[in-house]
């Protein structure tokens, strides 16, 4: 319950998202606040909502904002994920809905490679993002395009190739 005063008078406000977790919900959320490798936003609305529990402490939003440095909405928002999404969404978030295929396929990221080991061109001591993408173009490894365009579908690739290994010492 909220309590809101005014003019004198206290009117308690009925929560419109009542969290009740079951025993196993309880349990798996306790454990998860004690390991040690857990993102603190996923500890936080672990925590948040053991204090939210009705059939536990039963908090109001203030004192679980106050305890956990958030805002009263904050608290209101995972309620209100938790009655409507489910548990597993509430407590690892949204799941992503962006997924971008593979940029180059494997004969690409290999003639990437192979340039990226190489030495660099004249002028340059080393090889940078833009001018692996710039020579991938003009060895016609890629399609042109924009600068953009490059920076995104090399990125992967340059990343790789850096993994790899370094270019060579220079020969003389």
């Amino acid at each position: 319950m909220l309590l809101l005063a005014g003019f004198g008078r206290c009117w308690t406000m009925q929560k419109k998202y009542i969290v009740r977790l079951t025993g196993t919900e309880r349990q798996t959320l306790n454990e998860l606040v004690l390991e040690r490798r857990v993102s603190a936003q996923k500890v936080r609305r672990a925590r948040i909502l053991l204090k939210a529990d009705a059939n536990g402490p039963d908090w109001t939003d203030g004192q679980i904002a106050e305890a956990f440095d958030c805002s009263v909405h904050a608290v209101e928002l995972i309620r209100e994920r938790l009655v409507t999404q489910g548990f597993q969404i509430t407590l690892d978030g949204q799941p992503k809905s962006r997924v971008r295929g593979k940029v180059l396929d494997g004969e690409q990221e290999a003639k990437i490679i192979a340039l990226r080991l190489g030495l660099p061109p004249k002028g340059f001591a080393n090889w940078t993002l833009r001018l692996l993408a710039e020579q991938a173009v003009i060895l016609e490894i890629v399609a042109s395009g924009g600068h953009g365009e490059h920076f995104h579908v090399h990125r992967t690739a340059f990343r790789l190739a850096v993994r790899i290994g370094t270019r060579p010492a220079d020969q003389g």
